[in-house]
């Protein structure tokens, strides 16, 4: 018998949205529920992303939300990927974080608030934003070669 819910299994994961964290746990990694669950990082120089140069689009690992694009992906040296822009703020949303003992912007999904990292004032030109974001938080769709 289902459960009396007005969502089935397959209308939740098209919307990972309303998952549960209970289900949301069930489905990441270890590693993938402590960064974009509870706020986590990734060891520094350590993501899969990191000496990434492939074009495409990187996406939200949690549900699929578009997040930046490999043209503004940049070698900041700090131990993450890092961007001078997203794709929009349609698609990220910022909030204080106060954790660490010093004031920082952290970096959400606007989707389904999955943390992605930290944003910092020393970008390059012509945004002066440096997005530095965890590669376990992310993934990358490749452009089609045309």
């Amino acid at each position: 018998l289902m459960a009396s819910s007005n969502e089935t299994t397959k209308e939740k994961m098209t919307n990972k949205k309303n998952l549960s964290e209970q289900e949301r746990k069930d489905i990441l990694t270890e590693e993938q529920f402590e960064i974009c669950r509870k706020k986590g990082t990734e060891l520094p120089f350590s993501g899969k992303y990191l000496d990434t140069n492939t074009k495409g689009t990187y996406k939200c690992l949690c549900c699929g939300n578009d997040l930046f694009l490999s043209e503004s992906k940049f070698d900041s040296s700090c131990g993450w990927p890092s961007f001078s822009e997203s794709v929009g703020d349609g698609n990220i949303r910022k909030q204080e974080d106060l954790s660490l003992s010093r004031q920082r912007t952290e970096v959400l999904c606007r989707h389904c608030d999955s943390h992605l990292g930290h944003v910092f004032e020393d970008g390059p030109a012509p945004t002066g934003l440096r997005y530095c974001i965890n590669s376990v938080s992310i993934v990358l769709k490749e452009d089609k070669e045309s």
